[in-house]
């Protein structure tokens, strides 16, 4: 069965798009049919892949307004790309008045689904309408934590939103499980967040390995390119495999 999941945080700053973009290639590596959302109007993760938000060939999301197919774009790095750019904002405000609006990507996506085996939707760092509609149509949520002390305080929050769409809008939502992100080992702070975000939370899903905070990701991402690309040795691949592998064990 197609494995939709959705990397959702409402804040920004905390890896989730790095983690999707990296993911997504890892999956496609292991040769598995990877289709990656870019559902965040900042259309950063279209802009990682190489593609210019500005000069896309179709309105994006016209699937969600119009009831289109998907415009799919295949990408060079193994995985196929659902691209977004600015007028997303625009497409959210037409969503609120349209009918059935929480599952029409859900239902967008039904068309597409047999095709992939895994489907990642970055969502936007918000609890809006958007990331509402994403909760529905997935069969997971991943939830990337900064391992930073404000950070983690709002993660209630965002537990608080995946109960209210797993109690009416998506009864089967399950919890993939918590990736702590930009970890430093050498802070102090850091440590003690992450014991926290594994002993709190723990009890909900999975802790995964942290993603260390390097810049190595930040120059990749700049060279449109997943840091496997890039920098083949560097230390944190074996913390993408591993979190690739357990990705795959989802039930």
């Amino acid at each position: 069965m197609t494995k939709i999941i959705a990397l959702f945080n409402q804040a920004g700053g905390v890896g989730k798009t790095t983690i999707t973009h990296n993911l997504g290639y890892h999956l496609s590596q292991k040769g598995h049919q990877v289709l990656l959302i870019d559902l965040d109007p900042q259309s950063s993760l279209t802009t990682f892949v190489g593609i210019d938000p500005d000069k896309l060939e179709k309105p994006p999301f016209d699937a969600l307004i119009n009831e289109e197919p998907l415009f799919i774009i295949k990408t060079n790095q193994g995985f196929d790309l659902v691209p977004t750019n600015i007028t997303l904002s625009v497409a959210e405000i037409q969503l609120v008045n349209l009918d059935f609006r929480e599952i029409r990507l859900k239902d967008a996506l039904s068309s597409v689904q047999s095709d992939y085996d895994f489907i990642l939707i970055d969502c936007p760092p918000s609890l809006g309408l958007l990331s509402y509609t994403s909760l529905v149509a997935a069969t997971h949520v991943l939830i990337p934590i900064e391992t930073h002390f404000k950070a983690f305080q709002g993660t209630n929050l965002l537990i608080q939103t995946i109960a209210k769409v797993k109690k009416r809008g998506n009864r089967s939502l399950k919890i993939a499980g918590f990736i702590p992100s930009r970890y430093a080992a050498s802070n102090s702070q850091d440590k003690r967040t992450l014991i926290a975000i594994q002993e709190q939370f723990g009890r909900i899903g999975q802790v995964f390995d942290p993603i260390p905070r390097l810049t190595a990701f930040v120059d990749a991402s700049e060279e449109n390119l997943p840091l496997a690309l890039y920098d083949p040795k560097n230390q944190a691949i074996a913390v993408l495999e591993k979190l690739t592998t357990l990705i795959e064990q989802l039930e």
